[in-house]
């Protein structure tokens, strides 16, 4: 199994101390993962306060370093737009059941995909990759990210990636344990570096030095085939994920 990283809930105000030691470890073992920017962050639980009192690290310029990442091979992807639940929608993939898109208008939709994109190109950052706060988006969504040059999502179960509704889908892990039993295949081990302890991070290390799994720069994620996959196997997928959330919160 070779399986990528992805670092959801990118800002400037974000624990940076937490984060460059999930960096220590990428750089270790030479992976370079695929970054959620917000390009306009409006989440309180997202911005962490006095960053500048712990950490002499925080780079003075947020945006140029992204820019630097990216020269480096990591992957940016938009991480929603302002990263603020306005529904209680899980959408068609429903790990939560909240969401910054998922029972949005439409038009909404894609103004605020409009409005990601042109921050972020603003800030000298394309990227045609989009990642779903919470996970969840909906069939506008969909629609939103084709009309406004969006060509992939990180988001989806399965081992490859996949096409659907002409556009594609990079897979996360369903479940990290079994994930690392399979022989064959791709997926992406999903990490929010805000929340990362102590224990976590061991933990990590653990995974990255694990002989019978590869681990693979996003980058390379990205050249993969892609496969078909139809509105049957899709189903699945919704049960998967609404089963997940399900034994989510009888925990």
């Amino acid at each position: 199994m070779k399986i990528a990283v992805r670092l959801d809930d990118i800002t400037p105000d974000m624990d940076w101390e937490r984060f460059f030691k999930f960096k220590a470890l990428l750089d270790q073992y030479q992976v370079k993962p695929l970054v959620g920017v917000v390009p306009d962050n409006q989440d309180e639980h997202l911005i962490k306060k006095n960053q500048r009192a712990v950490s002499d690290q925080i780079p003075e310029d947020f945006w140029a370093y992204i820019r630097q990442l990216k020269e480096e091979g990591w992957v940016v992807a938009m991480h929603g737009y302002r990263h603020i639940y306005s529904t209680r929608k899980g959408g068609i993939f429903p790990l939560n059941n909240f969401s910054e898109f998922a029972g949005v208008p439409f038009e909404e939709q894609r103004n605020m995909l409009e409005e990601g994109r042109r921050i972020l190109g603003s800030k000298g950052i394309e990227t045609d990759i989009f990642m779903a706060p919470a996970h969840s988006y909906d069939n506008h969504t969909l629609k939103a990210l084709k009309e406004t040059g969006f060509r992939a999502l990180t988001d989806g179960f399965g081992a490859a990636p996949y096409c659907w509704r002409n556009l594609v889908f990079y897979p996360i892990s369903f479940r990290l344990d079994a994930t690392f039993k399979k022989k064959d295949g791709f997926s992406t081990m999903v990490v929010h570096t805000d929340t990362i302890s102590e224990e976590d991070l061991i933990r990590y290390e653990g995974y990255f030095r694990r002989e019978d799994v590869s681990w693979i720069s996003y980058g390379e994620y990205l050249e993969q085939p892609v496969e078909k996959r139809g509105c049957l196997e899709r189903f699945k997928e919704f049960l998967m994920a609404k089963g997940k959330f399900m034994l989510m919160k009888l925990r």
